[in-house]
This record gives structure tokens, C-alpha cells and sequence, in this order.
């Protein structure tokens, strides 16, 4: 099958693995799902440390959950991007630790404090089901399908961190001007969440030709304002003066696009910011921890018993 092929049958769910598709098709669609199964994974090493410093046992259990379910929705993706034949997971995942993999900005940068907890929960969660939404419609059958499971349980991560951020907005005046402070510092990094801007973005044409995306950045970011500005309004957050948000006249609002910091988004999303590497340095860390134990299950499999670890 040619690319013009492809692009005239582009659908939801259209390929699959069955199907002999251009290297074209299988580089586009290897690149976004690695980029997105990256995330997945980089935004559970951020909030793991929460499962032992949030303030209740309830809300130790429900990082757990969260964390948890994270990981396995990168591990869902990485075997649907390993379906395409250009990457293994394995290589991906080195990838990732070697600083060569691309993720979300919001996941580049620290999150120290629990009070910064729901800008990931409730915001970025809410941006991202904005956008994994339409990717149930991805002409990449196996992406589509595990859009179905990260979807349902994206929603409860929602819900997650609404409950946190509903606690700490009808908490102590000290509590909301802590929460107002990181929303204030993490706003412009949300808005960026979505990507460069249409004119900036060097992927989105060809990959809504054949099918693997069906919205525009601008077009989910604004999709995103028109809910999320009122929501953040309801729990008594103010909305900052900058970037300037406009209202278009009609109900709905626009980010002034040239308010945002696009030279740091680029260099986060090169993986160059001060926070990229520590980030990185982390999940490489984490890597080599468990070496043995992905040695010792990959000895069980060639010999079917397990290899003797050595002493440390």
C-alpha cells in the first residue's frame, strides 16, 4: 500500500498489523505513540514520590492507583507502537533513558510540593483527556483500542485530582494561596501542554492526512480553555493577567499564543531545559536499578529456570 493510498482510506481504526503499510505511515505513527507512551511513564515518575508524602492513607492509596495504572498505560502503548515494526519496546524504553526519547513538557519540569499535586491530577489529566478523546478515532487500530481502557481510567485520575483540589480550595487561607501560587506557575506549562501552535507544529499535516490525528493543537488548546477556564473559576482560582486569555465574543476563549514562552517549550521538548535532565537522570536511575530483574526473567525464558543473583 502507497501513502496516497493510505491517505484516501484514512479512518477511525482503519490499520492494523495485518496491513502492509508505507515506512511513512509506520515512522509517523512510531513517533507519536512512543512520544505519548514516554509520557505516560514520565508522569507516573513525577507523582510516585506522593504516594508516601500525601497527607492521608486515602491519598497515599489512590497515588498508588494512579501511579500504577500509568505505567500500564505506557506499557499498553509501547506495544502498540512496537506493532508498527520500526522500534522495539525495548529500544524505546532505552530510548527514554538515554535522554533520545521525547515527552510532555509538564512532565520536565519538578513538582515538590503536594499543593501542585492537582495541576498535574486535574489539569494536565483534563488537557490530556481532551486530547486522547479524539484518538479513539486514530486510523491506528491498536492505538484507538487502547485509548478505550486509558480513557475510562484517565477519567477517574480526573476526578482524583478535582477531590484534592476541592479539599485544598476550602482549606486554610494559607492552603488557597498556596494552591493559587502553583496554578499561577504551572498555567502557562498547561497551555503549552497541547504543543506548538498550528503555524509552529512540523507533524500535524501529515499526520491528520492519513488518519492518526484528528485535531489541530490550537483546536484541542481552545477546546481546553472553554472548559477548564470556568472550572478553575469555580474552585476560586484566579486566572492570571498573563498569557492573556481572549474572549472571543462568543462564550468561547483563545491564549494569546505570543504570551507564551515557545523558546523554553523548545527547549524542553529537545530535552535541553535544566529540569529535562534531572528528570531523565531519574528515570535512568530507576532503569539500572532493576537490571537484574529484567536479566533474570529473560534467562528464565531462554533456560526456564532463573539464573542465581549474585550477592550484592
Amino acid at each position: 500500500m502507497d501513502i496516497e493510498t493510505v491517505k484516501q482510506r484514512a479512518g477511525p481504526r482503519e490499520f492494523s498489523p495485518r496491513d502492509d503499510l508505507p515506512r511513512e505511515y509506520r515512522e509517523a505513527a512510531t513517533r507519536m505513540l512512543e512520544f505519548h507512551a514516554n509520557s505516560e511513564i514520565m508522569g507516573a515518575f513525577l507523582e510516585r514520590p506522593f504516594i508516601r508524602r500525601a497527607p492521608s492513607l486515602e491519598r497515599k492509596m489512590a497515588f498508588s492507583a494512579k501511579v500504577q495504572d500509568e505505567i500500564g498505560h505506557g506499557q499498553m502503548l509501547y506495544r502498540a507502537a512496537e506493532a508498527l515494526g520500526v522500534k522495539s519496546r525495548e529500544e524505546m524504553l532505552e530510548d527514554l533513558a538515554n535522554g533520545d526519547g521525547k515527552f510532555l513538557n509538564c512532565f520536565h519540569y519538578p513538582m515538590e510540593e503536594y499543593v501542585e499535586t492537582p495541576m498535574i491530577a486535574f489539569f494536565v489529566d483534563g488537557a490530556a483527556m481532551r486530547r486522547q478523546a479524539t484518538l479513539k478515532r486514530s486510523s491506528w487500530e491498536p492505538y484507538a483500542h487502547a485509548m478505550d481502557k486509558i480513557c475510562f481510567e484517565e477519567g477517574m485520575h480526573v476526578k482524583h485530582g478535582e477531590s484534592i483540589l476541592r479539599e485544598l480550595t476550602n482549606g486554610s487561607r494559607r492552603e488557597q494561596e498556596m494552591v493559587q501560587a502553583a496554578f499561577e506557575e504551572w498555567w502557562p506549562r498547561i497551555l503549552q501542554f497541547f504543543g506548538p501552535t498550528d503555524d509552529q507544529s512540523t507533524h500535524h499535516d501529515f499526520m491528520a492526512e492519513v488518519g492518526l490525528k484528528t485535531c489541530s493543537n490550537d483546536e484541542l488548546r481552545n477546546s481546553f480553555l472553554n472548559q477548564y477556564m470556568q472550572k478553575a473559576r469555580d474552585y476560586g482560582l484566579e486566572i492570571p493577567e498573563y498569557p492573556r486569555i481572549r474572549d472571543t465574543g462568543d462564550g468561547t476563549y483563545e491564549v494569546a499564543e505570543e504570551d507564551l514562552d515557545w523558546d523554553e517549550f523548545f527547549t524542553v521538548s529537545q530535552n535541553e531545559y535544566e529540569g529535562s535532565i534531572e528528570q531523565i537522570s531519574g528515570r535512568r536511575q530507576a532503569q539500572e536499578a532493576v537490571t537484574w530483574v529484567r536479566e533474570l526473567f529473560d534467562d528464565q525464558a531462554t533456560t526456564g529456570t532463573p539464573e542465581p543473583r549474585a550477592a550484592d
